[in-house]
């Protein structure tokens, strides 16, 4: 009579374990979802750090002068009112520099168009370019939100920093 029982007691001790193991699959789920998009958004950063390290190799005319100091662009705003000065380079062919444009006013587009994309593409922006030195070599530091799944509860009451990506460059 007694070992009746116990074949139920055995079903439900291994739903229980199948349980838990299917909530530690499910967390284990969502943290590589959240890993992924963690490496999306610091790919874009790289990204969009090189695409400025490209145009500013292209313009050292502007970037190797050793009065910049630093420039920090939130979203489309640029602290530097030289470079915040709206100035199209492009020729009507589409050809580029047009023949009016100074080193300034290639660099001031530039840093617009980069600003614009970095909006685009990376959830509450900033970035500070840094340049010293001789020769001039640049910092690029760009700062956004990230979203992350948290693994355990130090991560959720710990509160998180900004991600930073930095990249130096010589112009």
């Amino acid at each position: 009579m007694k070992s009746r029982g116990f074949s139920l007691i055995e079903v439900m001790m291994a739903l229980i374990i199948i349980s838990v193991g299917l909530l530690g699959i499910a967390k284990m789920q969502a943290l590589a979802l959240a890993s992924t998009g963690t490496a999306r958004l610091r790919s874009l950063a790289s990204i969009q750090a090189a695409s400025l390290a490209s145009a500013m190799h292209t313009d050292r005319a502007y970037w190797t002068t050793s009065g910049i100091a630093s420039v920090t662009v939130t979203g489309k705003t640029i602290s530097d009112t030289t470079l915040a000065a709206v100035h199209s380079c492009t020729a009507s062919g589409g050809t580029r520099p047009s023949p009016a444009c100074t080193p300034t006013q290639m660099a001031a587009e530039d840093l617009q168009v980069w600003a614009a994309a970095m909006q685009a593409v990376l959830p509450n922006d900033s970035a500070t370019i840094a340049c010293s030195g001789t020769p001039v070599t640049c910092t690029i530091t760009i700062n956004w939100a990230e979203h992350i799944v948290n693994s355990n509860q130090q991560e959720t009451t710990g509160a998180l920093p900004p991600t930073t990506y930095q990249l130096a460059v010589e112009p």
